[in-house]
């Protein structure tokens, strides 16, 4: 598989702004061959504009949701991307992903389970489940979000459940570059699977980000990585090495979970 990732500084509280660059980001993802892009962490309306989140909120298939999905068939890639997803019951909203095929189908939407810091917490609902993985292209694929994939249950969650990729969108500043730098590798060997990790870039509102996109293989290596700037990442993702990497590194094989029953009750 050949994937994408769009470091952008984006448009904060703009959301007709995002969307019309995204159709050129998602034309070129498409002339490099790329079968699905990724963007950051709440990239549809911006991630440091707390006081503008509950306005900026959508359905899962709300009007932006719509446009994406027209936009990916019309280009023939497939969309993972963050965004403020409006409360069915009216609370606050949850900071959640989801991914559109080329055919304009949502496969999947996940909401953030493990909200990072203050601005999070007050304005966000956390989500209440780890999903499954889906489909997409022949891979088995799961979704996380940012301070999630630092959770090593998290990505063993989607492993155990038979995930080749995780996606993550992210939302990181730069005091943070161990993350993308030293725990998405690991996470990707520990777990036997690819971590796309996609960031943002520039300055938002004050808050700088780290930018450094990345996606880790499970032999630990990063098969690309951005700088600081904005940027197109295109990585090519090879399971035929997976058995070599497995027996390598066999991890997975030689759990022992009866022992692990009391790491979850504390």
């Amino acid at each position: 598989m050949r994937l994408a990732l769009w470091q952008t500084q984006g448009f904060p509280g703009d959301v007709a702004a995002n969307l019309a660059a995204i159709d050129g980001q998602l034309r070129a993802a498409a002339a490099a061959g790329a079968q699905l892009l990724l963007c950051p962490e709440l990239w549809l309306g911006g991630y440091n504009v707390p006081a503008q989140m509950a306005e900026l909120a959508e359905a899962a298939d709300g009007p932006a949701a719509q446009q994406l999905a027209e936009l990916c068939r019309r280009h023939g890639v497939a969309l993972c991307y963050g965004y403020a997803e409006r409360h069915p019951q009216g609370g606050k909203p949850y900071n959640s992903a989801q991914l559109i095929d080329v055919a304009g189908q949502r496969l999947a939407n996940y909401r953030k389970t493990h909200l990072f810091g203050p601005m999070e917490q007050a304005v966000f609902t956390p989500g209440e489940q780890l999903d499954a993985p889906f489909e997409f292209a022949g891979w088995r694929v799961g979704l996380l979000i940012c301070f999630d994939v630092e959770f090593p249950e998290n990505v063993r969650h989607h492993a155990l459940a038979g995930a080749e990729l995780v996606l993550v969108p992210t939302a990181l500043t730069p005091e943070y570059r161990a993350v993308p730098e030293l725990i998405v590798p690991t996470r990707a060997v520990e777990s036997q699977l690819f971590v796309a990790y996609c960031n943002h870039s520039g300055i938002e509102n004050g808050l700088a980000f780290l930018g450094g996109s990345c996606v880790a293989a499970p032999d630990g290596q990063r098969l690309g990585a951005l700088a600081g700037g904005e940027g197109l990442l295109l990585v090519d993702l090879d399971r035929s090495q997976r058995g070599e990497w497995q027996a390598t590194f066999p991890y997975m094989a030689e759990r022992r979970a009866e022992l692990y029953g009391a790491l979850t009750r504390r």
